[in-house]
């Protein structure tokens, strides 16, 4: 049955916020400063502290500036720290530029096929609607951004630095949103024709004009270049006429294909490997899978990842319960029920069954703080430059992590038996518009 507010109704409401004077106070101090600053808790900042029993060799931070390609900066990440532990370089650094080129032309192959692929379905088809919805898209998943590394290598940062089309990648998005969605109405005409010479001509056109946008954009790849950096302890290294591919294989003690997602999804089944094609970025490059179980096993295979000196990608919803000046992630940093004196609260479950939840950012753990093997906090290595946090690090509550975070990238050894032996299974099919997505 259909409800219309009344005016009768509405007097109600309003007499009942009025009835209690301490309404008028909050109200007040709320739209003076804000909800969330009302409603923040300075408490967390005695709970939450800057040292932690296990921590990697740090110093600089990344910044993505105004771009979706946290997923890629996580990545290059931890593959920088594994090349400062090796080689005694700590600030080295690698660039996001080189891998995000890749990544459009590789992504605008993969949306192609698709379109191909679902010719037959209509466009307001809600498959056809998700891959016309990613068109352009900044954002990632570990496995994509393991596919360009494999494929591509990777180069240090001064060989392809930031500019302002990656540093600011709306407008670029825009433009190649635009176009693959353009071409995408050609493509399934030919499809639908059964015009198969001129589907793969077409295609071949496309893709040239995605690269020509790119470049222009971004500017071309290196095919070779000279690594020159100082170590920690000021010795000059130098070695000429590297690719990327062979600077990647010699220079990085990571086999990226013994490296598992394993997700906290509990609106799914656990015990099971999941696989999002939709989202695959490369084709034949690594596919994107995860291997979903409660959450005590990411907390365990990350922690002894960290004491084993390795960084660890995780994937998170960094929105919640954050403060970007602090860098403070704590459940407890704003009290918007205490604010409203409602009850917000969803289980984790209910939150990604709804889209409350999601995976919207991906950031690295590079130090845990234990009491006696109890997990107190944990050190994140960000991508938003040394202005937030403390100098680009954040402080996470052990409570956030299980409330927040979705996913950690450990190397396989870290796994029991029996889920080693899930990896080898056939994994479920995800929806474009998984909750995982």
């Amino acid at each position: 049955m259909s409800h219309e507010l009344t005016l009768q109704e509405l007097a109600e409401f309003s007499a009942n916020f009025n009835a209690d004077p301490k309404n008028q106070v909050i109200a007040r101090a709320a739209a003076r400063s804000g909800v969330l600053e009302a409603s923040y808790n300075e408490r967390v900042a005695g709970r939450l502290t800057r040292v932690f029993s296990t921590e990697l060799p740090t110093d600089n931070v990344t910044n993505q500036k105004q771009s979706g390609r946290c997923w890629l900066f996580s990545t290059l990440n931890v593959l920088r720290h594994d090349f400062g532990a090796k080689h005694k370089a700590k600030n080295f650094t690698l660039s996001q530029s080189y891998n995000f080129f890749w990544d459009k032309l590789e992504r605008a192959n993969l949306f192609y096929e698709k379109v191909i692929e679902t010719a037959d379905k209509p466009l307001d088809d809600r498959e056809v609607r998700s891959y016309f919805d990613f068109a352009g898209h900044d954002g990632g998943q570990w496995h994509m951004a393991v596919s360009l590394v494999k494929k591509y290598g990777v180069v240090p940062s001064y060989v392809m630095p930031e500019s302002f089309n990656t540093s600011a990648t709306n407008g670029l998005a825009s433009a190649l949103a635009d176009k693959e969605r353009k071409d995408a109405l050609a493509l399934r005409r030919l499809a639908q024709a059964g015009d198969q010479e001129g589907l793969e001509k077409a295609r071949k056109t496309f893709l040239n004009e995605i690269y020509r946008m790119v470049a222009i954009a971004v500017g071309e790849p290196p095919k070779t270049f000279d690594l020159e950096y100082r170590d920690d302890d000021k010795n000059y290294h130098l070695e000429k006429n590297l690719t990327p591919v062979s600077f990647f294989n010699k220079y990085f003690d990571v086999d990226l294909d013994d490296y598992v997602v394993l997700t906290n999804a509990p609106d799914h089944e656990y015990g099971k490997l999941y696989h999002l094609g939709a989202e695959d970025n490369v084709e034949g490059g690594s596919p994107i899978l995860f291997l979903n179980v409660p959450m005590e096993y990411l907390e365990q295979a990350a922690v002894a990842q960290l004491k084993d000196g390795e960084a660890v990608w995780f994937g998170n919803d960094v929105g919640r319960q954050m403060d970007h000046k602090t860098g403070y992630l704590d459940t407890d940093l704003y009290k918007l029920e205490d604010l409203f004196a409602v009850d917000l609260s969803l289980s984790k479950a209910d939150r990604l069954a709804t889209g409350v939840g999601e995976v919207s950012h991906a950031m690295t753990l590079v130090g845990v703080d234990e009491d006696k093997g109890d997990i107190r906090q944990w050190k994140v290595e960000n991508s938003w430059g040394d202005k937030s946090g403390e100098k680009g690090f954040f402080v996470m509550s052990h409570n956030w992590f299980k409330e927040y975070v979705y996913e950690v990238v450990v190397h396989k050894k870290y796994l029991t038996k029996d889920q080693q032996e899930l990896l080898s299974s056939t994994p479920v099919e995800l929806a474009p518009w998984d909750s995982l997505a």
